[in-house]
């Protein structure tokens, strides 16, 4: 490459942080590709599969020629019909016009950090915090603020810990709830503290909601509920996870109207419009699909149940049963140097693939993330071969 030629300072600060997190998920996925038998536990990407019916409104869509540009903010019967959904799970009204789509919640949460944040303002995050997060804050310019989340009590978060965090120079505060990679859910209560401590300090508060659909032992209370205000409200949603559509790339915000209009002007400048059968799609599924994700909620329910019981008595290895999302943490620092020597290991000796730690953040050090990707007769193959792994090292 020619020597005088420059990037921009995001692509640089990208490139400065370490990517060799995915790196054992990168090796399983080659050897599985090889033919290799290979239990992947390393990413959330559901093992269960869109819906015929949806496929098919789908195609349907494709027939009628719905393969044009779309309107910048989405086709209006999406608007529509999320916005009846926010309004029914928050007990607030929500307008089409505070609705916004996105390829995907990740592009979402990117245009919206891009709209509030400028080089060097202050961003607050709880951590462990999911991995792609990094990437985007990286991207912005943001210096980020971490906020430990109480590991040894199912990955809580403490307001007053996140108040202490907050200066004069935060411009926003992200949550994730239920949390990846812990499941940790943030309580009504909690979320309306903070809510109103962010008003009243002129900062915004964004919320990822994408693992909303995929809750336990209690549901999912959205900040829009929680929030006595929503002038400083934006939440985050999308497909992916409630309906196992990840590759359809599928998300949206929700925002104040005022606000929202603001998102357009930065999305339409890169995007010009999703997807026209991907978004019939999109609103085929949130008119339908209820009972489909109530029957995926109970089988990763059931996955989870199963894999906790597992885990919590193989020799070395501690864990506790998550709130939501597809996902276990479990603590290997009894037994292994750190996450990433545990992950390499288990891979390189029993073909189980699961992720270090480390890449959520510092307090996820000695940490590997367990997905719940693979239904319970593979699931039970694969924790065989962890518990082999750790009696192993326990000899």
């Amino acid at each position: 490459m020619t020597t005088g030629l420059t990037f921009s300072k995001s692509i640089q600060r990208l490139s400065q942080r370490s990517s060799n997190v995915w790196d054992i998920h990168d090796k399983a996925c080659a050897r599985l590709d090889a033919g290799e038998e290979i239990h992947l536990l390393s990413v959330g990407d559901p093992d269960l599969a869109t819906l015929d019916s949806t496929i098919n409104h789908t195609i349907e869509s494709l027939r009628k020629g719905r393969t044009h540009y779309s309107p910048g903010a989405g086709e209006a019967e999406l608007l529509k019909t999320i916005a009846e959904i926010e309004a029914k799970a928050s007990q607030k009204p929500c307008s089409p016009d505070e609705v916004l789509i996105y390829p995907g919640a990740t592009h979402a949460i990117y245009s919206v950090m891009a709209c509030l944040l400028d080089d060097g303002d202050e961003i607050v995050v709880p951590e462990p915090m999911y991995i792609g997060y990094h990437g985007i804050f990286d991207a912005i310019g943001a210096k980020v603020v971490n906020v430990p989340l109480e590991v040894h009590d199912n990955f809580n978060l403490d307001a007053d810990a996140v108040k202490a965090a907050i200066s004069e120079n935060t411009k926003v505060l992200f949550l994730n709830t239920p949390g990846n990679p812990a499941g940790n859910m943030i309580a009504p209560e909690v979320l309306a503290d903070l809510a109103q401590y962010c008003l009243e300090r002129n900062i915004w508060l964004v919320c990822d909601e994408v693992y909303s659909m995929i809750t336990y032992d209690k549901r999912h209370t959205s900040i829009r509920r929680a929030a006595a205000k929503l002038d400083n409200i934006i939440i985050i949603d999308g497909l992916s996870k409630s309906h196992a559509m990840t590759g359809w790339r599928l998300g949206w915000s929700v925002a104040p109207a005022a606000v929202t209009e603001k998102l357009l002007q930065f999305s339409s400048s890169i995007i010009f419009g999703c997807c026209q059968f991907i978004q019939d799609a999109a609103t085929f599924a949130l008119k339908n699909d209820e009972e489909y994700m109530n029957s995926m909620r109970e089988e990763y329910k059931t996955r989870r149940d199963y894999a906790y019981k597992r885990l919590k008595t193989m020799p070395g290895l501690k864990c506790q049963a998550p709130q939501g999302g597809m996902f276990l943490m479990v603590d290997v620092t009894d037994i292994a140097a750190d996450g990433f020597a545990f992950a390499s290991d288990l891979l390189d000796k029993q073909g189980v693939s699961v992720l270090p730690g480390e890449g959520f953040g510092p307090s996820t050090k000695g940490f590997v993330r367990i997905s719940l990707t693979l239904g319970v007769s593979e699931l039970e193959k694969a924790l065989d071969k962890v518990e082999q792994y750790t009696l192993s090292l326990n000899a």
